[in-house]
């Protein structure tokens, strides 16, 4: 079984990208435990064939579900930020997820990528539109690529989180399905979507795995009650 999601996106062969699956087998442990040393060197053993394929040591950030954008370098390793670029290759862009929506961006060149943590407070507070805005990149050069999430149908809210995102953009609401009640399924992929057609971006790729009903190959933090690893998205221009 393969130990990654590589991306199938129309970006350039010099960018490299992929997502980790849970390790295979009881005893494997997690790519990633909340208070763990964010240290590829000292996780699963998944983590050692990643990080024979890595230039450098990713740029690991101390996500908080905001809409902060960091350029990747060793001087922002462990601060608070949800999404970060780079353009210089060798650098490792990263982000952590286990239901929430992990976001990677590619200009057509590429020559600049990007990868986002989007949990719905940080897509409805902007950190898309925020990394976009970093990039410093027309939005229409720009390629998107959506990994694992927690599905619609596993991912039920109240109607507060309807309301955020419909009244920023009423067609969101074609995003949600009543899930009985005041509660709502929402499509995380699906809100992607919309925020990255308003800013202009129509290359947008993935977004068809569910965390939640997919206990072989993912965590999911809903499903698991918080008690679960995390999967890295990560991204990086190579050295030539």
């Amino acid at each position: 079984m393969s130990r990654w999601i590589v991306p199938d996106w129309p970006v350039p062969a010099h960018v490299r990208a992929l997502t980790t699956l849970r390790p295979t087998g009881a005893a494997s442990p997690p790519v990633h435990v909340p208070g763990a040393p964010l240290d590829l060197r000292r996780q699963a053993r998944a983590g050692e064939a990643i990080r024979a394929r890595l230039p450098e040591t990713p740029c690991w950030l101390r996500q908080v579900h905001g809409t902060a954008v960091v350029e990747a370098g060793p001087d922002v390793r462990g601060c608070e930020s949800d999404a970060v670029w780079s353009d210089r290759p060798g650098r490792v862009c990263v982000v952590l997820t286990a239901d929430c929506l992990p976001v990677l961006f590619c200009d057509r060149a590429g020559r600049r990528v990007a990868a986002t943590h989007a949990g719905w407070r940080g897509l409805a507070a902007g950190v898309l539109e925020a990394t976009v805005a970093a990039m410093a990149v027309p939005a229409g050069d720009l390629h998107a690529w959506l990994g694992p999430a927690i599905g619609p149908r596993a991912f039920v809210v109240g109607p507060e989180v309807r309301a955020t995102f419909v009244d920023h953009d009423p067609r969101a609401a074609t995003a949600f399905r009543t899930a009985g009640g005041d509660r709502w399924h929402a499509d995380l992929p699906a809100l992607a979507r919309q925020r990255l057609a308003a800013l202009g971006i129509t290359s947008v790729s993935g977004g068809d795995w569910c965390t939640h009903s997919d206990p072989g190959r993912f965590y999911s933090y809903r499903r698991d009650a918080g008690r679960t690893g995390r999967h890295a998205t990560l991204i990086w221009i190579d050295r030539v």
